[in-house]
């Protein structure tokens, strides 16, 4: 099993600004979850495309200041960077509108970006960068040349296929949803099941993916690893906002689980971590390995009690 700091991924899709009622952060799930993997000792790369404009000009700024490669960031004339209007409800939960086209819906395809892929250890895509013709060709002669795939399928209607979607799972190594996906793509393969567990098995089979984790907010998450299950039940937190928790919580388990730690472990501390950003401002707070280890003994402590 390779050593801690050993592991290299690519992240690839949206970078953009997600503009809050009252100010503006950087954002996009695969820099999420590139900030995320980066933080966990990981060489990481992400692959996008802004505008020439100061929005993309600072956003290739802030990623090198975290100490991730942006050599793959493309700058193009023709299209803005992306900007997407968040909206957070009286329980924390986010909704988005996002500008199409951006920037990021135009990847174009390098030989440089191919050798970055096959050389990594692990390589996370979305379903929304597939919205427009060219960053979707682009993400599928990639995938052909990654080594281990992990999709976020991350749906926001009006900007997915079913048909796409079926493509990508079926590509993937690894798959995670949020509970709402869950049931949603169950419908559209026409599953006859009812239960989480049955449809998860069911997806599982009808993509030939062994390895799929379903998140259900507050209420923790499942992971079906090789024909096992694996149960989190959540860790409570007054919730600040839900914006990146997926993504920080996705980052952790998949870093996790390459490292060799088991899939309860990994699901636990995954869990801890996206609970964590939940209760924080912000995509990408920073979160100190000590503070995870605390919260989570102080909540395993009360829950014996």
């Amino acid at each position: 099993m390779k050593k801690k700091y050993s592991l290299s991924a690519v992240s690839f899709g949206e970078v953009l600004w997600d503009l809050f009622p009252s100010h503006k952060k950087i954002g996009g799930a695969p820099l999420n979850v590139a900030l995320r993997m980066k933080s966990s000792g990981v060489n990481t790369t992400i692959i996008s495309r802004v505008g020439n404009d100061t929005d993309g000009e600072e956003i290739i700024s802030f990623i090198n200041n975290q100490e991730i490669s942006s050599d793959s960031i493309q700058v193009g004339q023709e299209y803005k960077t992306g900007v997407v209007n968040v909206m957070i409800n009286e329980k924390g939960n986010a909704s988005y509108d996002i500008m199409y086209p951006s920037s990021w819906d135009k990847i174009a395809l390098t030989n440089e970006m191919i050798k970055k892929v096959s050389e990594s250890d692990v390589f996370i895509f979305g379903s929304l960068i597939c919205r427009d013709e060219i960053s979707r060709s682009t993400l599928y002669t990639l995938l052909d040349k990654a080594n281990y795939k992990v999709l976020d399928a991350n749906l926001r209607a009006p900007y997915y296929t079913t048909e796409v979607l079926i493509e990508l799972m079926s590509k993937a190594d690894f798959i995670k949803l949020n509970d709402e996906e869950l049931w949603e793509i169950s419908r559209k393969l026409s599953s006859p099941y009812n239960s989480f567990e049955q449809n998860i098995k069911f997806i599982a089979e009808e993509t030939n993916t062994k390895q799929i984790c379903v998140t259900k907010g507050a209420f923790g998450a499942v992971l079906y690893y090789n024909n096992k299950f694996y149960y989190n039940s959540g860790y409570f937190i007054k919730v600040v906002d839900t914006v990146g928790a997926g993504d920080s919580f996705l980052a952790t388990l998949i870093v996790r689980l390459l490292r060799g730690k088991s899939p309860q472990k990994s699901l636990n501390y995954a869990c801890a971590v996206g609970a964590l950003v939940a209760g924080s401002e912000g995509a990408n707070p920073k979160i100190p390995e000590t503070e995870i280890r605390k919260f989570m003994m102080l909540k395993e402590t009360k829950s014996k009690k």
